[in-house]
């Protein structure tokens, strides 16, 4: 079972053979997707700590101070392989799992943001795919009323065979109820309560840790299955007991089940465990001890409890109606102990368990360097009208609205403004909130994962900007392919160094993550595009007005902030042309976090009234999204760039569009940052674009149908089930 190196180090330690449960624990414990073994050396690059972290990396969540009284948590997770097998359990248990895990530090769950990256949706399995995994998370987070807020949907072929379901959650709670996964005292008992176990997810993260296959991969029916009211109740007990200082310490059964959570938290405090398997609920009375220890049943929570308030614990989850049993106690010997059926199943160092697994970074090489020929390469120049309209009606410039539509049911009173914006808002009181948005550049990354990296936080930062804030903390998701393969590590070491360096420029400190490796598709003979997705947060004040993501007002004047170049590497307008591979990746300015910092000064002055970021899709893209019923006349003949297509499809970093009433504050603002007038919002919705050879008008209407290409998708349906 255990692979062979991993076997002889196990032996050398104990002194003998582990047997099957025993070598049950080691593979899921020591998987990349549990003990990031061969990810952990690159994970050292990121600063984690900062002035507002209260927990860094490490916990189920990441704690940050949001003011004197009030703490944020974030946390940021996946659940691909189990997406592709069965889309509504997989982004259903998805949103389960990673909810639990901020609320087990004492924060109630307020949002999830939902990064999502899968095949086109030509493909009939692809509509079936999406479909239902926007089902799956919308449906749980209803009905435990948390509020999608953001996302993200990006179609390549290379997700064929293995979609990316990135869930990022974010929590609010008091300051004095952050609880943590740190064991306290030798003697306390262990509660497990929430569902019963069955034998759904088992081997999950061992699953999680190897090539998808249509041969090897886990049936349907056992994917973790979610139970939303159920999910819901434990929600309310475990905010309960927290609020009521009876815990010591409480943990989410995610990756590895039991055995998982309570290894990790006994470790944590320096002790010993002794669990009663004979006591875990059920729902066979014929699973096997391996199946009770591994198996990742949803809906479940580890807490340590004094003696003293086991009697009030079990009171409460009897008032929530959530099952709930004594399974065990800590000890002070630093061994795990497994008892059933009156025998000890499993022994073993605790330390060892966590800390035993060999992390070694990985042979890495650089793909084949493009040529000089292609990355100049250029199209023909097309008919420019035409070649808007289609490239716009690219899946990944389409137009979401129909996905909203789906995703965000649940509307809350904390949450502020519109939806589908530059980044989504929490009210947290009526001075402030928090602002939020994910995303990643997987083309880039591609072609220059390192730039690509990079431009991926300076995105999500200025997503925030347009919102007048400025980063407070990020997450990361780094989805990549087999490790042991050295251009795949390289791509994720490259990444890593790129999400690194950005961070530490903008100041924003990485203060938790998750990484998913092995995302290849024996049934495609696919990788996945490198894929380091990211959540971050940021504080905006309602003192003064928000800008909008959308044109609110005509007659203003528009700016547009940083400077447009003409490198297409990694565009969309690129892959709509075919030549996917071409062109110059984008230089990212050297000042981009004073660009960045310049944008959040002015649009938390209370003078700008519209803001939008400019990323895919470039000037085009920005221009068709924020159309209302107030369009806009903009002339960019001035900005020295010949070509129509390069000017209107850019993907240059660090830019922003800005629409004021009065230019005097902006530009002393803007003092020192390209920053420049290119025309007027209008009445009527139409868009007209002057470039250097000519004139480009379309309607409202046009614009509406070519940005419509998901909606049409998802209407022809699907017959898979």
């Amino acid at each position: 079972m255990l692979p062979a190196e991993d076997l002889k180090l196990v032996v050398e330690k104990l002194g003998r053979q582990p047997n099957e449960l025993e070598q049950g624990i080691f593979l899921n414990l020591w998987s990349e997707h549990c003990s990031y073994r061969s990810s952990w050396p690159l994970l050292k690059n990121f600063k984690t700590e900062g002035e507002n972290v209260i927990i860094g990396p490490g916990d189920d969540a990441a704690v940050v101070k949001f003011d004197d009284e009030y703490v944020l948590s974030i946390a940021m997770e996946s659940h691909n392989h189990p997406s592709y097998i069965d889309p509504y359990s997989g982004a259903a248990t998805g949103v389960g799992g990673i909810v639990r895990d901020v609320i087990s530090m004492g924060t109630p769950a307020v949002a999830v943001l939902a990064p999502f990256y899968l095949g086109p949706l030509d493909s009939e399995k692809n509509r079936w795919i999406f479909d239902n995994i926007l089902k799956g998370s919308a449906d749980y987070s209803e009905t435990i009323k948390v509020a999608g807020i953001r996302g993200e949907s990006y179609f390549d072929e290379r997700y064929n065979g293995n979609p990316l379901v990135n869930v990022v959650c974010v929590g609010l709670g008091k300051k004095e109820n952050i609880m943590t996964s740190i064991s306290k005292k030798a003697g306390n008992r262990f509660v497990l309560f929430g569902s019963k176990t069955g034998r759904d997810g088992l081997g999950g993260a061992a699953f999680a840790s190897a090539d998808m296959s249509e041969d090897d991969s886990p049936k349907r029916d056992t994917i973790p299955a979610g139970d939303a009211e159920l999910e819901k109740r434990v929600i309310d007990a475990t905010i309960e007991i927290i609020e009521k200082k009876l815990v010591e310490c409480c943990r989410d059964l995610g990756a590895s089940g039991l055995s998982g959570a309570s290894v990790e938290m006994a470790e944590k405090g320096g002790f010993g465990f002794h669990l009663i398997a004979d006591d875990v609920p059920v729902f066979f009375d014929n699973l096997t001890i391996y199946e009770i220890m591994l198996s990742e049943t949803q809906e479940r929570m580890l807490a340590e409890i004094a003696p003293e308030n086991m009697d009030a614990v079990m009171e409460i989850m009897k008032k929530h109606n959530v099952l709930a049993t004594d399974v065990g106690y800590l000890t002070t010997d630093g061994i795990y102990r497994v008892e059933f059926k009156g025998k000890i199943e499993a022994e073993l160092p605790v330390k060892f368990i966590v800390s035993g697994v060999p992390k070694v970074e990985m042979p890495s090489k650089a793909p084949e360097a493009r040529s000089d020929a292609l990355v100049s390469q250029k199209p023909e120049l097309p008919d420019m009208k035409a070649c808007v309209l289609k490239v716009l009606s690219s899946y990944n410039l389409s137009s979401r609205k129909s996905v909203w539509e789906s995703y965000a049911k649940t509307t809350l009173p904390m949450v502020y403004g519109e939806s589908g914006g530059d980044a989504g808002i929490i009210k947290v009181t009526d001075k402030k909130g928090v602002a939020m948005t994910c995303g990643c550049e997987p083309a880039i990354c591609l072609l220059d994962p390192y730039t690509g990296s990079v431009i991926t936080v300076v995105e999500n930062a200025m997503n925030l900007a347009v919102k007048g804030a400025l980063g407070l903390c990020l997450v990361d998701n780094l989805n990549f392919g087999n490790p042991t393969k050295p251009e795949q590590y390289w791509y994720l070491k490259q990444s890593v160094l790129g999400l690194s360096d950005a961070a530490k420029k903008l100041n924003i400190p990485v203060v938790g993550g998750n990484v998913s490796l092995y995302n290849e598709s024996s049934e495609f003979d696919t990788a996945i595009l490198p894929t380091p997705a990211i959540g971050v947060l940021g504080i905006v004040s309602f003192e003064k007005p928000i800008p909008t993501s959308f044109f609110k007002e005509a007659e203003e004047t528009i700016l547009l902030i940083g400077t447009t170049k003409a490198e297409l590497g990694g565009s969309e307008y690129y892959r709509v042309a075919g030549i996917e591979t071409a062109g110059a990746v984008p230089a990212v300015p050297a000042d981009y976090d004073k660009i960045i910092e310049a944008v959040a000064k002015a649009c938390a002055s209370g003078e700008v009234t519209t803001a939008h970021d400019i990323s895919h899709g470039g000037l085009a893209k920005a221009f068709a999204s924020m159309l209302t019923e107030v369009g806009a006349d903009v002339d960019l003949s001035g900005l020295g760039i010949d070509r129509a297509d390069d000017l209107l499809f850019s993907e240059s970093p660090a830019r922003a569009l800005l629409t004021v009433k009065s230019t005097d504050k902006i530009a002393e603002i803007m003092k020192g940052i390209p920053c420049v007038a290119i025309g007027k919002t209008v009445k009527g919705g139409g868009l007209k674009i002057k470039t250097a050879k000519e004139t480009l008008e379309f309607t409202k209407a046009e614009i509406e149908d070519a940005t419509a290409s998901i909606e049409k998708a998802m209407k022809l349906g699907y017959k898979c089930e």
